[in-house]
């Protein structure tokens, strides 16, 4: 019963993320007007709008102008379906998966955002920082996961200083910009929620998969040397093994 209600949730949420992600790089407001098709801009009826089985039922069109539906939108709602039911699966119905949840939500956002727009916006950081951090001083909650205040404090100025440093220090050597400051303000969020030891284990997991997927890329010259990437979503990924398999990767690596 608990994961059907979840499977309807994380739909539902899946389909705010969506608007989250079309509209916060437009800087249109997530809360007022009704979703409508990108390319004619007719209002989408509420029959069509049932997240992930209108998009099934309609094949992937707009009913209206027939033309296709960006794929994303399916994939956003399915992960956060996913998300809702994996994090119930491991940690049961406990104020830790609802916090989970909340981040769940902030993560495919903010991931999809990054890897189309090449930003992430500060209404996503400077929530997660400030939840992050108001967390921290609940005594009840799972410290096996998150911090006390006081290295949930350290955990956000340390991961916001680290990734400034790289993007300073690349600045420096090659004369221009690498990463961004959003990266640096998620990775400061990321040290707020997870507290600062947290943050070694996700910068090496976020370089080692963004590797694993450039080279590949720079290899059959698809990508060069210079081209822009986005490091939110692997940071994110980082983030993400960091809470479910911390302990067995440490342990196959170590």
């Amino acid at each position: 019963m608990y994961y059907l209600i979840l499977f309807a949730l994380g739909a539902i949420w899946g389909s705010f993320a969506n608007v989250c992600i079309y509209r916060l790089p437009k800087n249109q407001s997530v809360i007022k007007g009704r979703s409508f098709c990108p390319h004619c801009k007719k209002k989408i009826q509420w029959f069509d709008n049932i997240p992930a089985l209108s998009f099934v039922l309609l094949m992937g069109k707009c009913r209206n102008c027939k033309k296709s539906i960006n794929l994303q939108y399916l994939i956003v709602e399915l992960l956060s379906i996913f998300s809702f039911v994996a994090i119930y699966h491991f940690f049961g119905l406990t104020v830790t998966s609802f916090l989970l949840l909340i981040l769940s939500i902030f993560f495919i956002i903010i991931f999809f955002i990054d890897l189309k727009h090449f930003i992430i916006p500060n209404e996503l950081t400077f929530p997660l920082m400030i939840i992050g951090f108001i967390k921290s001083f609940d005594p009840n909650l799972n410290t096996t996961i998150f911090p006390n205040y006081i290295y949930s404090l350290i955990g956000g100025v340390f991961g916001y200083l680290i990734i400034w440093s790289i993007i300073y220090f690349y600045k420096k050597v090659r004369n221009k910009e690498g990463m961004g400051l959003g990266d640096a303000k998620l990775m400061a969020a990321i040290g707020f929620w997870f507290g600062w030891t947290s943050i070694p284990f996700i910068i090496f997991m976020s370089s080692a998969v963004a590797l694993i997927f450039v080279i590949p890329s720079l290899m059959n010259k698809s990508r060069k040397m210079s081209s822009e990437i986005p490091f939110g979503p692997y940071i994110i990924i980082g983030c993400i093994l960091y809470v479910f398999f911390s302990n067995e990767i440490t342990n196959f690596l170590f």
